[in-house]
């Protein structure tokens, strides 16, 4: 059959399994808002305030659904608008299509209005892009970007439409969805050795990243904790692979990861790392890093392996098929010895201390546990918060925990809790914790919330600074607080029934409670400004490029020189 670009597109969008998009229109992707309009009752269009707001919204969907996000923009500033969101997918592995319009071929080089070569512009960012210049080509093309975002390790595709490709008519006809192959290949010999190293370890620890999540292998993840009887710590993107309450749960690793889990690593004789890159946050000296373990990492992109850490043995391929394949060769081991050493470092974490006359980081999200319940989605900012968040929500599930870890997105939440809102409708609730630093760079989006009556509920932790970059200042820099004390006066609860939204105040536990109690009964979106101390600090924390035994758990002196920083116990 005869159709135009634009309504080629919307039908490869719609057999590739698309039942959402978010965008925002312009004049270069008229003809494409205009088929949207024609398949309206295929595909749901999601209109955000941003096109930034638009890219994490999709990237939000995708992470918590496992499916391709998609996002449209219009050319020039439209397209330049979702880098900051496409390098966040990017960085931390998500599945998504970012559609861009263009000027018309006859244009393209001439500066002309609202040109911008964004293929260019994302090449760094991006698993791959594509300008489509024949609109014979374009469904294929489509159809190739859904293929590589989602499969091997996965991440962002951009494909950039001239205006005249989404108008000129060509002949379509339809496929069936895109199948994504598995090519691991299991090196058999590596993977005996692998599991005889595991079986023979005194002082194993298994380490699980972002990978797990992304290859649906969460449950093969636990039967090997169980299985083998080792004890298992997580980065940020790997929350809810293991239960909270799990006995053989360490929790986070890295800069802000409980003491006990970064002793068991530099401890271990045998560390495990599965779908995990060993970042700059989690190895925060890579020479040290468990420095007295045989490192085996288990990783589906080959360039990971020795990049940041040097391994001993590894295996490339899907972490889901590894798994498979290595768990029949995993024996039971008692390991009575070695757990009882790791219940001995519990006694040098830190322990927060409760206190019912204001708000403390720590009952705060402990209340959004108890009053929310276990399905809800917890979406963050990034910040003191956002650390905190990742210390005290009692994860109990994958997809159930999105932030952005390796960009690090201030301005990323609201737009991500909106797309995961969107996504899983008004049964799973979806709280998104802020703190107002990051809240203030994406509040915009509070009127898309409202346009859909989207009930997400946002909890700022307001301490009116820039708290983690002032935290830095406070232990490295002498206190010279410079330009985080920004002497903001803006009213939350005000701002947010501006936007149609209601909006709460809270100045303790109680105040609190009582505010998110009333927040679950309503039937669209909800703000609370939380005041919290701008003193309030996330600890426990490791210094950058310092180790465990370098570990700041209370006050500490300031010093010039960071080398000569050292916990007062």
């Amino acid at each position: 059959m005869q159709l135009n670009g634009s309504q080629i597109l919307t039908e490869v969008l719609i057999e590739q399994g698309t039942d959402t998009v978010f965008g925002y229109p312009g004049g270069a992707v008229l003809d494409l808002y205009d088929a949207l309009y024609m398949y309206s009752d295929k595909i749901k269009h999601v209109l955000t305030a941003h096109e930034q707001g638009a890219a994490h919204a999709a990237d939000g969907y995708a992470r918590a659904t496992g499916k391709t996000g998609v996002v449209i923009a219009t050319s020039g500033p439209g397209a330049t608008n979702l880098v900051t969101g496409i390098a966040t997918a990017y960085m931390d592995s998500v599945p998504m299509v970012a559609i861009t319009g263009n000027v018309g071929t006859g244009l393209i080089g001439r500066d002309a209005f609202q040109e911008v070569y964004i293929t260019g512009i994302t090449m760094p960012i991006t698993k791959h892009n594509f300008m489509v210049q024949n609109v014979d080509e374009l469904a294929d093309t489509i159809r190739e970007a859904f293929r590589i975002a989602n499969s091997g390790r996965k991440g962002p595709v951009l494909i950039d439409i001239p205006k005249n490709i989404l108008s000129s008519v060509t002949e379509f006809e339809k496929k069936s969805i895109i199948e994504i192959k598995d090519d691991t290949v299991i090196d058999m010999d590596e993977l005996k050795a692998v599991a005889k190293l595991i079986n023979n370890a005194q002082r194993p620890v298994i380490q699980f990243g972002g990978g797990v999540v992304s290859s649906n292998a969460s449950d093969l993840a636990l039967k090997l904790v169980e299985k083998s009887n080792i004890p298992s710590c997580h980065t940020l993107m790997a929350a809810g692979v293991m239960g909270y309450n799990h006995p053989l749960n360490l929790g986070l690793i890295g800069m802000h990861g409980a003491y006990v889990t970064n002793k068991a690593v530099d401890d271990a004789d045998v560390l495990i790392a599965i779908g995990t890159r060993f970042s700059d946050r989690v190895a925060l000296n890579t020479t040290e890093f468990a420095k007295k373990a045989t490192i085996i990492q288990i990783d589906i992109d080959l360039s990971e392996i020795n990049k940041n850490v040097r391994v001993d043995r590894y295996l490339i391929g899907d972490v889901k098929v590894i798994l498979e394949n290595l768990l029949p060769l995993i024996k039971n081991k008692n390991r009575d010895k070695w757990l009882a050493a790791l219940d001995g470092y519990k006694k040098d974490d830190y322990i927060p201390v409760d206190d019912d006359t204001k708000i403390t980081p720590h009952q705060l999200i402990g209340s959004i546990c108890d009053i929310m319940g276990e399905d809800t989605v917890v979406v963050t900012d990034v910040g003191q918060h956002q650390m905190w968040a990742a210390q005290y929500v009692r994860h109990i599930r994958p997809r159930g925990f999105l932030t952005s870890g390796g960009l690090g997105t201030m301005g990323y939440g609201y737009g991500a809790a909106i797309g995961a809102k969107t996504a899983l409708g008004n049964d799973v609730p979806v709280v998104h914790i802020t703190g107002d630093g990051s809240f203030h760079m994406n509040l915009n989006e509070a009127c898309t919330a409202v346009s859909y009556n989207l009930p997400v509920i946002t909890v700022i932790m307001n301490n009116r600074v820039l708290g983690m970059v002032r935290q830095w200042q406070r232990c490295f820099y002498g206190r010279r607080f410079s330009a985080t004390d920004p002497e903001r006066k803006t009213d939350f609860a005000r701002l947010a029934e501006a936007f149609g939204a209601k909006g709460y105040r809270a100045s303790t536990i109680a105040e609190f409670k009582a505010a998110l109690l009333d927040a679950k009964k309503q039937n669209g979106p909800v703000w609370i400004d939380c005041a919290v101390d701008k003193d309030e600090r996330v600890l426990p924390m490791i210094p950058a490029g310092k180790t465990v035994s370098d570990t700041i758990i209370g006050d500490c002196r300031v010093c010039k020189n960071p080398c000569e920083f050292k916990d007062i116990k």
